[in-house]
């Protein structure tokens, strides 16, 4: 049994540890009030952007702008992975990176090429742990802003519209509350690829100002940007979520392990006392 004085180093390490993991929930929950804010309102504006999208293209040919056309025999396909740059948020990172793991598994048969394009620090470590292809990254995206997601909806534009890709897949963790995040994945490039299945003819008849046309050919680009930018946001409310959650869970397992302790030490007290008291007598009755 270990000595009562190492009992209490091991409580006051662990109490030490309980004060990092209840500051870090807190800060973590605050930070996701701002980030679920942030998320839940690109959701609302989402919304009306593919409506008014759905509405423009209607009766169009896709062939009209390259960003909308789906190619033909697609062999390259871009797969973008979001995840977190930093740890101690349970199994979110994993689930991210598996779920990428599997859309590669399944398409790969229907590409001669995939390339894999890590956002954010685990993604990227562990998808060149993997050895897959991966020509470009990006780290310390903690706090998504438009000017993130314009660099990233640029590179990718640039690499569908020089041949360097087919098709672009965005895989994020979806917010759904803070104990539960959906690993996601979504089509972005082509455009036409980004609205559901099940997508019905907008209710409202839109005039469009100039020709549906030319303002697809105007505002494509700023629609796959805020695309990007609304996967950024909702996998930062996910990875807040799920640090918030992870800390709570980490806070209660050390009371559990202090009060564990704080017994042991106390059986470990009794023992220490009930022996003193046996000395004590043994030696006045040998007196």
């Amino acid at each position: 049994m270990a000595s009562i004085r190492e009992i209490k180093n091991r409580v006051g390490a662990i109490k030490k540890t309980q004060k990092i993991t209840s500051a870090m929930k807190m800060i973590s929950a605050a930070r996701l009030a701002r980030a679920q804010q942030a998320a839940e309102a690109s959701r609302a504006y989402g919304a009306k952007l593919v409506e008014i999208f759905t509405a423009a293209a209607a009766g169009l040919e896709p062939d009209v702008n390259p960003l909308l056309m789906p190619r033909e025999n697609p062999k390259k396909l871009d797969v973008v992975v979001v995840t977190s740059d930093r740890g101690l948020c349970g199994a979110f990172n994993s689930n991210v990176i598996k779920h990428a793991l599997s859309v590669v598994r399944q398409r790969i048969d229907q590409f001669e090429s995939i390339s894999v394009i890590p956002v954010g620090r685990r993604g990227r470590d562990a998808l060149r742990r993997a050895r897959l292809n991966t020509p470009r990254a990006w780290i310390g995206l903690g706090s998504p802003t438009p000017e993130h997601a314009h660099e990233i909806a640029t590179y990718l534009i640039e690499r569908f519209l020089t041949g360097e890709c087919d098709e672009v897949v965005f895989v994020y963790g979806r917010f759904v509350s803070a104990l539960t995040q959906v690993p996601t994945d979504v089509t972005v490039i082509p455009a036409l690829g980004a609205l559901p299945e099940n997508n019905e003819a907008p209710k409202i008849a839109y005039e469009f100002e100039p020709d549906p046309v030319t303002l697809l050919a105007s505002v494509l680009p700023s629609v796959i940007e805020f695309m990007v930018l609304r996967a950024l946001l909702e996998n930062a409310a996910s990875e807040h979520g799920a640090r918030m959650t992870s800390m709570d869970s980490a806070t209660e397992n050390t009371k559990e392990l202090i009060r564990s302790l704080t017994l042991q030490m106390n059986k470990a007290r009794q023992t220490q006392i009930t022996t003193e008291l046996t000395e004590i007598v043994a030696g006045a009755e040998a007196l």
